[in-house]
């Protein structure tokens, strides 16, 4: 099976989490964590950078990574590193996804994460209560 290495933002601010509604593929209208694939020659640092620099038009201070999402598709395997981020310059503008909302810790099963997705919101809420 082929595995897809990808980064995901968790982008944090006055308490709350910011979710993307995906506009496009096979997972359309599923919510996830904004990023995308890691290029050849980029950290995972890079490749957040500049997945949000094209998605959603803001820069970003990647902070520590939460977690390693290891996940089966029916297509592929997603490896999925999520860091910790903040908006550092610019107002987060979608440019790919059909929808995003700011959700406070009691709301993140407000929407309907994809399943890699909701492994990383499990690492979200852990870490909260430690």
């Amino acid at each position: 099976m082929k595995t897809i290495q990808v980064v995901a933002a968790i982008i944090r601010e006055d308490g709350r989490i910011f979710a993307a509604q995906r506009g496009y593929g096979s997972a359309k209208d599923g919510w996830e964590f904004p990023g995308g694939k890691i290029e050849p020659g980029e950290t995972p640092e890079q490749a957040l950078v500049r997945e949000i620099r094209e998605e959603l038009n803001a820069e970003i201070a990647v902070g520590e990574k939460l977690t390693q999402v290891e996940w089966d598709y029916p297509d592929f395997h997603l490896s999925m590193g999520c860091y910790w981020c903040a908006v550092a310059s610019g107002a987060l503008t979608l440019r790919e996804h059909e929808s995003a909302r700011w959700l406070h810790l009691s709301e993140l099963d407000a929407v309907d994460w994809l399943p890699a997705d909701r492994v990383a919101v499990a690492a979200i809420k852990r870490q909260a209560k430690a």
